[in-house]
């Protein structure tokens, strides 16, 4: 009789769920599962770093829409990588991260590296569990992939024992479990999508907020319709931008805080009113605003502010019904009002100061003229990775998407550092599209190495990063015998050589004329590519009228 070791079984086990893509770093005592990945047809990614493979995982899952795979040594490694599963749980995106683990006959002794994993995790995961022998692992594979990405998708973590990893059992002893179907499609009961299409028709000044949650649900088609059927005004969260193209007439895009701040009612789909979308609340809301939800997760509902129709369901599945139910009895939102007339006038006004900074010449470049370069070369299927403080805020009124899951930024958690594995994974899971990850040059620092994880494997990734000198700008040169400032870094730092050190080519620009030739080249480039664009430390931005942190009425 043939025998089959714990190895093979995971591997085996996580290639029948769906998980095509597993990101980590090997060593003891997890070398032999990544070798077994391999032989299954999973495609394994050796990282520089565990946070930035915790953070590939996590995004490959949102962007495949099943789990895929972290896999860490134990101890240090398992801690690493709990960045990404803070990440995902915050972002609500479904992974699965394997953690190495001293062998069970050594628990409690001080064995190499011996942490209490499964503990560490847990208030980051949806499911946490070790395996405890060869044969359960089948079992314990498949409960933690189909928790992981039913409901409100969420991280998990399965912890892997040296001895079971090396356990042997007769292969007829293991008990395989099929594959996981896709998450069931909940509808929403009839008389909730009535009541909620009641109150659209019956607001003076509606706004509908397009959520990363719709994207995930694969709603794209879904929510398209409903806006064209409707004609009313939409605002895309920063990952919900996409799943309606940006230049769509109905975007308010370039209105946020004015219709923010004057709608009437609010239908957030598949977005929730955190800090993202200021808790609800005035003054970045009218005091009155009524607010019709749809979330997958009931607990989602009413947070912060009172829900009047909640949509609790799949977001494909309720705007299905949604559109049903305006196919049997039409309406859309009258073409002309003082709404629409305030939305088209504010839009005008805003574009016309962001105009000026988009084509100011002067050197060094400010933001919006550097990111505009960039936005001129994107091809419109680009996937774009942005993240850094301004590089990532201001990127987001700068830069269009067209398509959806083309947007990954910082996300919901506000994490700096996800860039360069959030890139990686977008490169692997869509190998013919061009991505780009631009960045700030704090947020490249955080996994700046992993560009040549991107070289090895020949990822089409231009990474481009917006140096200032430091987070928020740091000083043209360090003034001798003082104390540098706190979040200084060496002025003019020539990151683009990081790419000539692995074989590639990097650029560096630092005059106007000379970054749209740049960008073309690294773009021709057959191997990833750096472009490292100096711009003033002190750049300007278009007045806000609130910052994100604005104070909100207390409850």
């Amino acid at each position: 009789m043939a025998t089959i070791d714990g190895a093979t079984v995971l591997a085996r086990c996580l290639k029948t769920q769906g998980v095509d893509f597993m990101f980590g770093i090997v060593g003891f005592p997890v070398q032999s599962i990544a070798s077994a990945a391999q032989r299954e047809g999973i495609k394994f990614i050796g990282m520089r770093n565990e946070q930035a493979a915790s953070y590939a995982a996590r995004a490959a899952g949102y962007l495949t829409g099943r789990p895929q795979a972290c896999l860490t040594v134990t101890g240090p490694g398992v801690i690493h990588a709990i960045a990404g599963l803070a990440d995902a749980q915050q972002n609500c995106w479904p992974m699965i991260l394997i953690g190495g683990a001293s062998p069970t006959f050594q628990i409690g002794m001080g064995s190499f590296q011996e942490e209490r994993q499964v503990s560490a995790v847990q208030q980051f995961c949806k499911y946490a569990a070790a395996a405890e022998s060869v044969a359960r692992i089948p079992f314990l594979v498949e409960q933690a992939i189909r928790t992981s990405f039913y409901g409100r998708p969420g991280p998990v973590y399965l912890d892997m024992p040296d001895d079971i990893i090396s356990g042997q059992i007769e292969e007829e002893e293991i008990k395989y479990k099929p594959r996981i179907p896709d998450p069931p499609r909940t509808p929403a009961p009839q008389e909730n999508i009535d009541a909620a299409l009641g109150v659209l028709r019956s607001a003076e000044r509606p706004l509908v907020i397009v959520g990363k949650g719709m994207a995930w649900a694969r709603a794209e088609d879904e929510v398209r319709e409903f806006i064209d059927r409707t004609q009313l005004p939409f605002l895309a969260t920063p990952m919900g931008k996409g799943i309606v193209p940006d230049d769509h007439p109905l975007s308010t895009a370039a209105a946020r805080s004015y219709v923010l701040r004057n709608a009437d009612v609010v239908f957030l789909m598949g977005a929730r009113l955190n800090w993202m979308l200021h808790y609800g609340l005035p003054p970045r809301y009218d005091p009155n605003v009524r607010f019709v939800q749809l979330d997958i997760a009931p607990e989602a509902i009413g947070l912060n502010v009172p829900a009047e129709v909640a949509l609790v369901g799949d977001g494909k599945a309720v705007t299905g019904q949604l559109n049903k139910a305006l196919e049997e009895h039409p309406w859309e939102y009258p073409a002309e009002t003082r709404w629409r007339t305030g939305i088209a006038d504010t839009v005008a006004t805003n574009r016309a100061t962001t105009d000026k900074l988009l084509n100011d010449d002067s050197t060094p470049m400010n933001y919006y003229r550097a990111l505009r370069e960039i936005r001129d070369v994107l091809p419109r299927d680009a996937v774009l990775v942005n993240e850094g403080a301004g590089t990532m805020d201001i990127g987001r009124q700068v830069f269009n998407n067209y398509l959806p899951r083309t947007r990954l930024d910082a996300g919901t958690y506000g994490t700096m550092g996800v860039g360069s594995g959030s890139a990686i994974a977008a490169a692997v899971v869509n190998p013919n599209r061009r991505v780009f990850c631009v960045q700030g040059d704090s947020a490249f620092g955080f996994g700046g190495m992993e560009v040549e994880t991107a070289i090895r494997h020949n990822l089409p990734i231009t990474f481009i990063i917006i140096n200032n000198n430091g987070i928020g700008g740091g000083p043209s040169e360090f003034e001798p015998g003082k104390p540098l400032p706190p979040g200084a870094y060496t002025p003019q730092a020539h990151y683009e050589r990081i790419a000539e050190a692995f074989g590639s080519k990097g650029y560096f620009v630092d005059r106007t004329e000379d970054l749209g030739p740049a960008l073309k080249a690294a773009m021709a480039e057959p191997k990833p590519a750096i472009v490292n664009v100096m711009i003033a430390t002190r750049s300007p931005r278009k007045p806000q009228e609130f910052t994100w942190a604005a104070s909100m009425r207390q409850q």
